[in-house]
Order: structure tokens, then sequence, then C-alpha cells
């Protein structure tokens, strides 16, 4: 940023081998931007290709030290139908990110229809109705020539308009991921305290199993509680008679009621 204001300074790059466009705008409060320099870079097809890229590479570093730009928009490389010019273009726009990089400078990638449509306000627009627009924008007097030099122009002034937004939509990713790391931290310390509590459960239920056995009685394991067949008494009572009767065997009580019997077996009712 311009010290002692909130004004940034955006340097636009229409990556290319043949025609490099470059372009400076500065932006104001609200969307108000203003123009500081355009030109291209030109590098002739009889070169060798690392000849070429080392121009595109001078050039950026020579306006990046005479503007002193706060951030470089370059043009998002897409799959085209000649695949010679689009290899050209990336290569390119890799040199750009390159220089950028040795500068210490950040770089943001805009796709040709973000450009459009932050412009003209139609991502399909073409490059006349481009080129008017970035005219009336910065309020040029001619517009600027070639097309290459007017898409740098719009990148850069694409950057200005789309990076408040950008910004708050990092904000929020960045919350976002703070709130979900908050959540998995909370699960694992929910998770570790299940963990704990296991073996805890698992010793009571060790050591009240041996204080049944060491006190000579039987262990339930269906319900964990002492007792059992050889433990508890049978229903009824000493002998599991029922109540109010007497065990086999058992002389009858005084005063009680003889029990009947069956005549043809001797056996009680």
């Amino acid at each position: 940023m311009r010290e002692g204001c909130d004004a940034v300074r955006v340097l636009g790059v229409d990556p290319g081998l043949t025609r490099c466009g470059i372009g400076v705008v500065e932006s104001g409060e609200g969307r108000s931007v203003s123009f500081v320099d355009v030109g291209v870079v030109r590098s002739g097809t009889d070169l060798a290709l690392e000849r070429r890229l080392l121009t595109v590479a001078d050039e950026v570093e020579r306006w990046i030290a005479r503007h002193r730009p706060d951030v470089i928009a370059v043009e998002r490389v897409f799959s085209q139908h000649n695949v010679r010019t689009v290899m050209g273009t990336a290569q390119a726009s890799g040199v750009v990110a390159l220089v950028a990089a040795r500068a210490g400078l950040p770089v943001a990638f805009h796709t040709p229809s973000e450009v459009k449509a932050a412009v003209t306000g139609e991502g399909r627009a073409g490059k006349a109705q481009v080129t008017t627009m970035v005219t009336k924008v910065l309020g040029l007097d001619t517009p600027p020539k070639p097309a290459d030099a007017a898409d740098a122009l719009a990148l850069a002034i694409c950057h200005c308009w789309r990076s408040p937004m950008l910004d708050r939509m990092a904000q929020a990713r960045a919350r976002a991921d703070e709130l979900a790391a908050t959540h998995r931290a909370r699960l694992a310390q929910a998770q570790a305290a299940d963990d704990g509590a296991a073996p805890t459960a698992a010793a009571q239920w060790a050591a009240a199993r041996a204080a049944a056995e060491r006190s000579g009685g039987a262990w339930q394991a269906s319900t964990g509680r002492p007792g059992g067949p050889a433990a508890r008494p049978a229903r009824g009572g000493p002998g599991g008679a029922r109540r109010g009767t007497a065990a086999p065997g058992a002389p009858e009580a005084p005063g009680s009621v003889p029990r009947r019997t069956n005549s043809w077996k001797g056996t009680p009712r």
C-alpha cells in the first residue's frame, strides 16, 4: 500500500511471448482507480525461447523497480485451441510469477471471464468492449493500444475491485477452518475421556467379583452381583419347602390337620 493512505498499486500483466502487456493502476476510495502507466514488452520470433523469456523477465523487473507495486495481477492461463500459443502464454506467466516472488510481491491470478465481468459486467465481452470500458474507467483521452496493453490495465482494475471480496472470502474460510479445528479438538477430548473411564469401570467390576469370591459366594455373570444357585437359599425358606407345608419326612406339627392320602397309592394329595 502507499504510505499514509489505503491506496493499493497494482501491476497487471497480460502474459505473452510476442507481446506482453503491462499496466499499472492505483485504487482509491470505493471503486475509484487512477491510471499510472502502461506499455508492451516485445520479443522477436527469431530469438530462442530462453532469450524471449529473459526479455520478459528483465522488463517486468524494471517496471517493478520503477513503480513499486503492492501486488502483481496476472491472467490465468486456460486451455485454447492453439496449443503453441497457450504454451508460450503459460511460460511467460511463470516467468512473471518468478520475478514477483524474487521481489517479495504477492501474485493474484484472474481468469479472462473474471476480468471481463469485472470491467464490463459481461463475462463474454469482446476486446473492443474491454478497451472501451478501460478507457472510460481510467478517464483516458485515447484508448490504450494494442489490445494487450488494454488487457493488462483491465487485469489491474479487476484486482482492485475484486480483492476486497477475495479478502473477505479468505477470512471466512480461515474462520471456518478455525471452527472446524476447535470442533475436532473437542471431539478428541471427549473420546479421550471415554477411553479413560472404561478401564475404571472394568477395575470396579473385577474388584466386586473378587470380593464376592473371597466371601465364599457365587458370582452371577449375567447381573454382575454376588449370588447364584449355591449362594442363595431356595424359595420358601430353609430346605426349599413351600411356606405352610412341612418338609418331606418331618412329623406333623401339634394341632395340625392330618393330610389326606390317596387310598390306592397312599401318597398325600
